[in-house]
């Protein structure tokens, strides 16, 4: 079975529509490290290559033809990024310190965890998951 192989969840790819703009968020607030930047000008897209604390990445992608996503949260594909976090109350107070507007925490009524969503330039739906 592939699980036996499978440690962690190494990256997830995100396009954006304003590099600039989504660089510095994932940068700025949410404190992602740069591993490497590139752009290929052949494709006028740009990949920026970032590290959460944990070690798992994140792909910011730019492409200048790429189309918007259909609807908020429940297009089919990646339905929201959780990132754990272990005080939700100071990440979140950190967030809207930086501007980005949270929804309020709840508590998920099946692992009784609290949980809330935020979103990133492009309004890609994040979550902070307190663990």
């Amino acid at each position: 079975m592939l699980a036996n192989y499978i440690t962690r969840v190494h990256h997830v790819a995100i396009i954006c529509s304003d590099y600039a703009r989504a660089k510095a968020f994932y940068i700025d607030v949410i404190g992602c490290t740069v591993i490497a930047e590139n752009y290929q000008s052949g494709r006028q897209s740009y990949k920026l290559d970032l590290m959460l604390p944990d070690g798992t990445q994140i792909e910011l992608f730019h492409f200048a033809a790429a189309p918007a996503r259909p609807s908020y949260p429940e297009a089919q594909g990646l339905r929201h990024l959780a990132l754990s976090v272990t005080d939700i109350d100071a990440a979140r107070n950190a967030l809207i310190a930086k501007g980005v507007s949270c929804e309020p925490i709840r508590i998920d009524p099946y692992t009784q965890k609290r949980f809330c969503f935020f979103a990133d330039p492009d309004d890609l739906p994040l979550e902070l998951y307190e663990v």
